[in-house]
């Protein structure tokens, strides 16, 4: 784990997306943070020693969703599946998909491994799996402010966790998409998919894959904005932002899992559609749902 001293600084952004408007000031104190998102091999320790089932892998009752398809209504997670050509960008449905039998040791389906892929960031996680990952670790999970406080390595109102220029000398510091999204990934920056923590240089606080490569939980409930003073509309959803489909659907297991903050954009972010790779990027996402571009890490509060 990495320390991260606490202080004052400005959260938000005005340049980008609505959701994270306004730029307000505020203060953390000080805590111990993972270096890297929890790893598959992690995970996978935690499992070993717990029994814990993800809720990809648990079938959802269907009297909690009674207008939700029958044939969603299995274990499974999304997956991001490329479409062959450039297509309209107005419906995510065309580049994700609702994989049964997908989930943390499957990340693409049924007959895919995480073998080789043990120092990547564990994927297919909902909140409550990176909840139960915490306490059986003897951690937390972060709040929001106190994510992007020690995303943006001491460098205040920065655009990005290495400073404000996105390539600084053609250089790549994040897994992010190269390419026209959702059809043409160019993988300029080595990756196509997640890549083992570490891949890319840490930031001020010694952190790595604060940007990029997997989104990750914190504790907060999502607001369209900031300031819950501040009237808006709900941000729209991003190429990056699939909605678990059973939530879609009415009913009291649609209400009963909250939208929670997730931070740091994935390797799926792309300048054309979802310029989220920054420390101020925020989306909200509904607690139970799990997809192959969500992880998180942990954090020890000073006690």
């Amino acid at each position: 784990m990495s320390w991260i001293p606490g202080g004052m600084f400005w959260m938000g952004s005005e340049e980008f997306y609505p959701e994270e408007r306004p730029v307000h000031q505020v203060g953390v104190g000080g805590f111990w943070m993972d270096t890297h998102p929890v790893t598959v091999a992690e995970f996978r320790r935690f499992v070993k020693d717990t029994g814990h089932v993800t809720t990809a892998e648990v079938a959802p009752d269907p009297a909690e969703y009674p207008d939700a398809d029958p044939a969603l209504l299995v274990p499974g997670s999304l997956v991001f599946t490329p479409p062959a050509r450039r297509v309209p960008l107005d419906d995510y449905r065309r580049w994700w998909s609702w994989v049964p039998g997908a989930d943390w040791r499957h990340p693409e389906g049924p007959g895919s491994t995480v073998g080789g892929r043990e120092r990547h960031p564990v994927t297919h996680v909902s909140h409550y799996d990176a909840l139960a990952y915490a306490r059986w670790a003897g951690k937390e999970l972060p709040t929001e402010s106190e994510w992007e406080f020690a995303a943006r390595g001491g460098l205040d109102r920065a655009r990005f966790a290495w400073g404000d220029e996105y390539t600084p000398k053609g250089r790549y510091l994040a897994n992010t998409w190269q390419g026209e999204f959702p059809w043409q990934n160019l993988a300029e920056d080595g990756y196509v998919g997640t890549s083992p923590v570490g891949s890319f240089r840490p930031n001020g606080y010694g952190l790595v894959d604060v940007t990029g490569n997997v989104w990750e939980w914190t504790t907060d409930r999502f607001a369209a904005r900031h300031d819950p003073n501040r009237r808006g509309s709900s941000p729209a959803t991003a190429c990056c932002m699939p909605a678990d489909p059973r939530t879609l659907a009415s009913g009291p297991g649609a209400e009963a899992h909250p939208r929670r903050v997730i931070k740091g954009g994935s390797h799926l972010c792309a300048p054309n559609y979802c310029l989220r790779y920054r420390p101020a990027a925020r989306q909200g996402e509904s607690a139970e749902t799990s997809t192959c571009h969500i992880g998180f890490r942990c954090i020890v509060r000073r006690r």
